[in-house]
This record gives structure tokens, sequence and C-alpha cells, in this order.
């Protein structure tokens, strides 16, 4: 899984960074001078906010803006094709492996499946003139079997608290509309997931460490929650966001993902439009050519 998790890596980046810039930048323009924070007697307006914005994260957005340009552009020249098979794969073999770390995907999916096509993309483009022999393909299918068989895996959010009483009573604020992020801001004695509005991310249904509340979310549909639940640090309520079925991929299934894996290791070369960026005109605000 090894590549799998430099794309994760490289996936959160630019989650964060773009959604950090685009999300305020992609608004309705109100005035530039409108004021966002006020301390003491100083101001900060929008533009200042904006532009404090785009000198920490612009380049680097706007680079990756280009890579998804590049890669498109490619992939249009030498007729490369990613199918929404291949994404929903890669997708589910994320959630199940990363765990906590894909949480993120909850928070905007549809960025995350652009930037994994975009991934496969430049990867076929960067194999694309390697050949391996089927045996190796089907070798390598057969060593790594594991890789390629997804569990069960939940999406879950909990609120903990020290007493059934006081579990009890959350359940009934929920019931009469409270949100649950917000009930776990304010009431969890979990801290890690508090922080996070109770998020626990993907959890494997073989996970020992969750087992208590994994069983209470195996009666659950999605967006329904449980009732309090003894645990060791409690009384939990457990909502399920998710659920993501197990599956098994044939080595039909992942052919091609292996191919590009076992290519790119033989290559040795970094994932990297570099080699595409000569076959199109770029300029930039930042080389000065706008």
């Amino acid at each position: 899984m090894k590549r799998q998790h430099l794309w994760l890596i490289i996936i959160i980046l630019v989650a964060i960074n773009f959604m950090s810039v685009a999300y305020f930048l992609g608004k309705s323009e109100p005035s530039q001078s409108e004021v966002v924070a006020q301390i003491g007697k100083d101001e900060i307006t929008r533009q200042d906010w904006l532009n404090e914005m785009e000198g920490r994260y612009g380049k680097e957005v706007l680079d990756e803006m280009i890579d998804g340009k590049v890669i498109e552009a490619a992939g249009d020249k030498y007729d490369v094709q990613i199918g929404k098979e291949e994404i929903d794969r890669e997708i589910k073999m994320l959630k199940s492996a990363y765990g906590t770390s894909a949480a993120a995907l909850s928070i905007n999916e549809e960025q995350w499946r652009k930037q994994i096509k975009d991934s496969l993309m430049l990867e076929e483009l960067l194999t694309k003139e390697v050949s391996i022999s089927e045996e190796k393909l089907q070798q390598y299918y057969e060593d790594n079997q594991a890789q390629y068989e997804i569990k069960d895996t939940y999406h879950l959010s909990q609120i903990v608290l020290a007493t059934k009483e006081e579990a009890e009573q959350t359940v009934k604020e929920l019931d009469n509309g409270s949100s649950f992020t917000a009930m776990a801001l304010e009431k969890s004695t979990d801290t890690l997931t508090a922080a996070q509005g109770g998020d626990l991310g993907y959890v494997t249904v073989d996970d020992d460490n969750y087992e208590t509340i994994i069983q209470a979310a195996q009666d659950l549909k999605a967006g329904e929650w449980s009732n309090p639940v003894k645990t060791d640090e409690g009384y939990a309520i457990v909502l399920l966001q998710e659920f993501v079925e197990g599956e098994t991929y044939s080595f039909k299934d992942v052919k091609s993902q292996i191919r590009r894996q076992m290519a790119l290791e033989q290559m040795d070369l970094p994932v990297s439009t570099e080699p595409f960026k000569d076959e199109v005109d770029i300029e930039t605000f930042y080389d000065g050519a706008l």
C-alpha cells in the first residue's frame, strides 16, 4: 500500500490547501473593505485576509491547478481514460486502509475524486510505454492479494459521556433536533474526537479497539445514532455516517493498477507532470508573464 499512502498524503495536503483558499475566494464578493475581525482598535479587512491567504497558499494552489490542466491536456493528446470504476475502487481502498486519516474524504469527496483521477491518469501517462508480462502481473497479485481484500468499514462519529444519565439526556436532545457535531464539541469527554465534532473516521469491522461501538453501528442505517453504549471511557452515542461494504477484487479488476505500480517502480522516476509541461504553453502571474 506504499503508493496509496503517498497518494493519501498528497491528496490531504492538496485538499486542505485548496479548500482553505478556494472556499473563501469562490464565495460571493462582498466589499473588500468589510471588516472580518476586530482586535481592540485594530481591524482586519476581507482584503487583508485574502491577501494573506494568497501569499501563503496562492502559488501552491495555482501550481496544483496547472498540473490538473496539464494532465487533462496530455490525457486528451494520448487518449488516456480513467474509468469511474477505478476511481470508486481507489476511494474504497483508501477508506478501508487508512481509517481516521481518510475522514477528510467526507468533507469534499468530489475534490478527492478529481485528485485521484488526475493521479491515476498521470501514472498511466508516465507508464504508457512500459510493458510487463502477464505472468509477472499475476504473480504480484498473488503475492499481495491481501491488499485487494476490502473489509466491511464504518465511518463513525461518537459522543462520549461519563454517565448513562448524561448519555440518555443527550440522546433526547439529538432526537429533538440538536446537531450531533455541536453536541460532540460541547459535551464529549473524548477530547480527540470531540475536537472533530465526534468524527472517529473509518473503522474496519475487525478493529479490536472499537469492537463495542462497531457492534452498535451494525444495527444502524446511515445518519442514525445509537442508544448509549457502555465503553471503557463511559457511555458512547454512536453515529453511523457511512457503511462501506467489503469486497475482494479479482486480478482482472486491479490488473491495470498493478501494471502502473510495477512500471513506476521499474522506471524509478518521480510521479510528476514535468515531462508533459513542454507540450503546452504555460504563463503565470507569478512568472511575471501575465
